[in-house]
């Protein structure tokens, strides 16, 4: 075969007869090794490993940050987060995602699909100008950014409001106990919840700490403080049951006539844990463990929802998580067990052969389980693609047959061929952030030096996936190289898009 026709092999994709539905089913710091296909002896994920089996399976696939936030805005816009100073937020921010962003619901919109999200937010709600208001219309939001449906959890599972947001509403509200999150209003007649720094023994589920003490919920010490709105709160331990109801209603909703986009983000295995009963024990770990025997289950879940509604045919399925593990983090529920090296989960290493995990520059805080299922089109396997969920905009992109503006995702790139496993590369530059950046070139992985003491960092990954061995002082080229790239990619807005 000539290299020519080889090269066609590879990049040609072809493009259905009728455009796929996806869903992206999205974990919260579910780490590398939290699934069995990648390694999890301690805990089963039978559901999860089964789409591995039917699908293509990534052990190069990222996210773009080591924490929330940032990740879940880059998968969104295609831009990433430290372009806006986007951070880790806290109860009651604005809208990261601004309206002249263009986003990814927004692309399936326009290529005439059906949007909704269910589950986690954690991208603000509000203009920043006013208040929110909680009793009214919660707004602007998921439906002022390309999705036609939402279910929520406004911020997390771990800061206030502890109510479930549908559309604009908040969901069971009573208009006799109005919701407030913040300052406690002047005049305020109604519920007040326990102050955890005053009250600690209210926090009778688990002990709590660094900041996981304002407003005690449900038993739970939470970030932020709550007023009012007790008839809307949820239960943390059906809280997965209920994100799975929805989905399962927005999908029997769906017509066979119009494709569908639907981003299930979930809120396990985020702290507070809070597993239903069910899934207590399950696992051969703590809460961790459980709470990812449930998230598998709820994956079984969407998936049983897609063939009993007749729609796994021509469905795109992605599983994948926002950034890598951690473990108590903030509540005392038994997770970390400390080892002479690093935290574990009782013998469970959640990050596999990789070091580090959330808010941290190594592997582990950005490599993360990817999962693409799409019957009939790609081919089960596994791929040592790289791959980032910055691209993802691109590539559906490239899927649906829109042009991107040079405006729009500005730090995507189509990674189509590798994503269908018609391309075992991927892409060949790929930054991780985590309260600074780093850069992959293929496997040498750079990280800058931190502050006025602080070193270069180098490793090959092929030889030294763990990152163990700084080898900077052996490359200084590649370093001075490498460093040059960052920087210059970090001050050049489409800069990536040139390092297809």
């Amino acid at each position: 075969m000539t290299p020519f026709i080889l090269a066609l092999c590879i990049t040609y994709t072809p493009v259905p007869t009728q455009s796929p539905n996806v869903v992206l089913i999205y974990g919260d710091d579910v780490g590398y090794a939290d699934v069995g296909v990648y390694g999890s002896r301690l805990i089963p994920t039978p559901n999860i490993d089964r789409l591995a089996a039917e699908g293509l399976r990534f052990t190069d696939g990222h996210c773009s940050a080591s924490t929330c936030t940032p990740s879940r805005f880059s998968l969104l816009t295609g831009i990433h987060g430290f372009r806006h100073g986007i951070r880790v937020l806290p109860p009651n921010a604005p809208l990261t995602i601004k309206p002249d962003m263009f986003t990814l619901p927004e692309l399936f919109q326009d290529a005439g699909y059906a949007t909704g999200i269910v589950g986690k937010w954690h991208l603000g709600i509000g203009d920043g100008q006013n208040p929110v208001d909680w009793n009214g219309k919660v707004a602007p939001g998921p439906l002022e950014v390309g999705f036609d449906y939402s279910f929520l959890l406004p911020s997390t599972n771990d800061r206030v409001p502890c109510v479930y947001v549908e559309n604009h509403g908040v969901v069971n509200l009573d208009p006799e106990d109005p919701l407030y999150v913040g300052k406690k209003p002047n005049d305020f007649a109604g519920t007040v919840y326990p102050n955890g720094k005053k009250n600690p023994e209210t926090m009778t589920y688990y002990g709590t700490t660094h900041g996981h003490d304002n407003s005690v919920i449900n038993g739970i010490g939470r970030i932020g403080a709550q007023w009012g709105g007790k008839a809307a709160l949820w239960n943390d331990e059906t809280m997965a049951d209920e994100f799975v109801k929805q989905a399962d209603a927005f999908l029997e909703r769906q017509s066979k006539d119009k494709p569908f986009f639907l981003f299930f983000s979930s809120q396990d295995i985020h702290v507070p844990r809070a597993p239903h009963p069910r899934y207590r024990g399950k696992s051969q770990l703590s809460y961790r463990g459980d709470a990812m025997v449930q998230l598998d289950a709820a994956v079984g879940s969407i998936l049983a929802s897609l063939n009993r509604h007749g729609l796994e045919e021509n469905t795109i399925v992605i599983f994948t998580s926002d950034n890598g593990p951690v473990y108590d983090d903030g509540y005392q529920d038994g997770t970390t067990v400390r080892t002479s090296t690093k935290e574990v989960d009782r013998g469970h290493d959640a990050s596999g052969p990789y070091r580090g995990g959330k808010y941290q520059i190594y592997e582990g805080g950005t490599r993360v389980p990817l999962i693409l299922r799409w019957p009939g089109r790609v081919e089960p396997g596994t791929s040592p693609a790289m791959i980032n969920q910055i691209d993802f905009l691109a590539s559906f992109a490239a899927l649906v047959e829109i042009d991107l503006l040079a405006s729009q995702g500005i730090d995507s790139r189509n990674a189509l061929p590798a994503l269908l496993g018609q391309d075992m590369l991927g892409t060949k530059i790929l930054i991780e952030e985590s309260r600074g950046q780093a850069l992959r070139d293929g496997n040498w992985k750079y990280i800058p030096p931190r502050g006025k003491k602080g070193e270069a960092q180098l490793y090959d990954l092929s030889e030294d996936p763990g990152e163990q061995v700084n080898v900077a002082a052996a490359h200084p080229e590649r370093v001075t190289r490498m460093a040059a790239l960052l920087k210059r990619l970090m001050q050049d807005p489409g800069g990536v898009r040139q390092h297809q």
